[in-house]
C-alpha cells in the first residue's frame, strides 16, 4: 500500500486535473510527542493535506508556508512544505478543545500564504479572510477567488493517517465536455473519509470514477526531515546579549527553546552558555 505521496492525475477526455494525497508514517511522526486533542489533529492532518496538494500543484516548484489565525480555541495552525514536498507543521490550541465545526475550533480570523520562489527576490504573499464552513471549503473559496478556477477538496484525518483528494476544472473543460465538471464533481463527493485514508491512489480513483479514463502520474514522496541546527538557535541567543540570556540561566536554571514547527527541543545549560560567550570579551556572570 502506497503511503507518505502524493500523485496527480488527469481526466484526459475532460480536462478535469486532481490529484491524491495519503500520509501515514510521516503524519504520525509529525504528531510525535505532541499531545494534540482530536478535534486538532483534524484539523492539522486536514491542513496539512491541504497544502501537499497545493504545494505540488505549483506552476513554479517552491516553498509554501499556510497559516489559520483566528480567535477560537484553535487560534493558530501552520504548515509549511518545500518543493521537495519536505513537510512540517504546529498548532496552538486552549487547554480545552471540544469537538465542533472547523469555523467553531478557528473562530473569525484569516488565511495566510506565503510562496517562497527562486524566481522572486520577495515571497509573494496573500492574506484573505477565513471563509468556510470546513477546510475544505476555507481553500476552495481561497482557490475560487485567487485563481478564478473551480476547485474541490475531500479531506480526512485521524491520529494514524491523513489524505485528501483533489479536483480542478481547466479553463477548457466546458468546451470538451459541458457536463464534465458536474459529473465529476458528483462522483466525487460519495467518497467516504475511510477510503481516502485507506485505499491506494489507483484503486480510489477506479472505484469513484470507473467510467472514465483517468492518467495517474508517478507518486511524488512526501517528507518529514528536520535535522537539528544547534549553530541557528546559538546565534539567536548570542544576539539577544550576554547580560539577557544570563539573566534567563540564573530564574531558569536552564534555557530551553522549543522550535513548534519543527516539533524539537534545544536546551542549554550554563556549560553551553559558557562555551556559546566563550569568544566574547566578557567574563560570564556567576550563577548560582
Amino acid at each position: 500500500m502506497t503511503e507518505d505521496c502524493v500523485q496527480r492525475f488527469l481526466f484526459d477526455d475532460l480536462d478535469i486535473r486532481g490529484a491524491v494525497v495519503r500520509l501515514g508514517p510521516v503524519w504520525q511522526q509529525l504528531l510525535t510527542q505532541r499531545d494534540y486533542p482530536a478535534p486538532v489533529i483534524r484539523l492539522l492532518g486536514e491542513m496539512s493535506a491541504t497544502t501537499l496538494l497545493m504545494a505540488d500543484n505549483l506552476k513554479q516548484p517552491g516553498r509554501l508556508t499556510i497559516q489559520l489565525r483566528g480567535d477560537g480555541p484553535v487560534p493558530l495552525l501552520v504548515i509549511d512544505c518545500s518543493e521537495q514536498l519536505n513537510i512540517r507543521c504546529m498548532a496552538q490550541h486552549s487547554a480545552a478543545v471540544e469537538e465542533t465545526t472547523t469555523i467553531g475550533l478557528l473562530g473569525q480570523g484569516q488565511l495566510l500564504l506565503s510562496l517562497d520562489l527562486p524566481t522572486l527576490r520577495e515571497p509573494y504573499q496573500s492574506i484573505v479572510p477565513l471563509t468556510g464552513e470546513s477546510i475544505a471549503e476555507v481553500f476552495e473559496h481561497y482557490l475560487r477567488q485567487s485563481e478564478q478556477v473551480a476547485s474541490r477538496f475531500f479531506l480526512a484525518a485521524t491520529p494514524t493517517g491523513a489524505a485528501g483528494l483533489f479536483l480542478q476544472k481547466m479553463p477548457s473543460a466546458d468546451q470538451r465536455d459541458g457536463d464534465g465538471w458536474a459529473r465529476i464533481e458528483a462522483l466525487a463527493s460519495t467518497v467516504k473519509p475511510e477510503e481516502l485514508l485507506d485505499l491506494p491512489s489507483q484503486e480510489l480513483l477506479a472505484r469513484l470514477f470507473h467510467e472514465e479514463t483517468v492518467r495517474l502520474f508517478d507518486a511524488h514522496p512526501v517528507s518529514n526531515i528536520c535535522p537539528e541546527d544547534w549553530e541557528k538557535v546559538g546565534n539567536m541567543l548570542l544576539s539577544l546579549g550576554r547580560e539577557e540570556v544570563y539573566e534567563v540561566l540564573k530564574e531558569r536554571g536552564a534555557i530551553v527553546i522549543r522550535d513548534d514547527l519543527a516539533n524539537r527541543e534545544y536546551r542549554f545549560d550554563k556549560a553551553a552558555v559558557d562555551k556559546l560567550f566563550i569568544n566574547t570579551p566578557e567574563t560570564p556572570p556567576t550563577v548560582h
